[in-house]
């Protein structure tokens, strides 16, 4: 981060006052970083996407694949998204970043249809999920694309539901 006060060095219009650069998104930031990766559809594409995440010791916490007869859709989250947006770039692969929600399944017979409740009761459509492999304190949890993701957000905490972040995925503790 770097600081600049105006009048010393460039010209800011701070009047005097300092300003620093930084983002919004931090690893307590609510919601998680999918990776929407286009793949040709030939034999080894995943493997080689695969390879260069777990070669750099980031693991993947979530994958789905939307397969058609030409290319591939990956759907992908790692345990440190900065260091997963470096490799994608690195390798020239072609992406996008969606935010998605992570949420720990609450204990209880029924926690799919509890989330889901929870989600309709506030009239939020979901678009899809899948599991996350992350399990903390015998817990495990899903991922979920959402209409609105801070009205997603207000409710499932209002509900008493754990949502997972990004400083969670580096932190789970059972995995090893």
């Amino acid at each position: 981060m770097s600081a600049r006060k105006a009048g010393g060095g460039p010209q800011g219009t701070g009047g005097g006052k300092t300003t620093e650069a930084a983002t919004a998104r931090a690893r307590r930031w609510p919601t998680l970083r999918q990776f929407a990766v286009f793949l040709e559809n030939r034999v080894g594409r995943l493997h080689d996407l695969l390879r260069h995440f777990e070669g750099h010791e980031i693991r993947v916490v979530a994958l789905s694949i939307a397969n058609s007869v030409d290319c591939a859709f990956v759907r992908i989250m790692v345990n440190d998204a900065d260091r997963g947006r470096e490799i994608l770039k690195l390798s020239n692969f072609p992406f996008a970043e969606i935010d998605l929600i992570g949420v720990e399944l609450p204990d209880g017979n029924q926690p799919f249809v509890q989330i889901c409740l929870a989600l309709l009761q506030a009239e939020l459509n979901v678009h899809y999920t899948y599991p996350l492999l992350y399990h903390r304190s015998g817990r495990g949890a899903i991922a979920l694309y959402v209409d609105d993701v801070d009205l997603a957000l207000r409710t499932l905490e209002e509900k008493g539901l754990n949502i997972v972040t990004e400083s969670d995925l580096l932190m789970d503790d059972d995995m090893f």
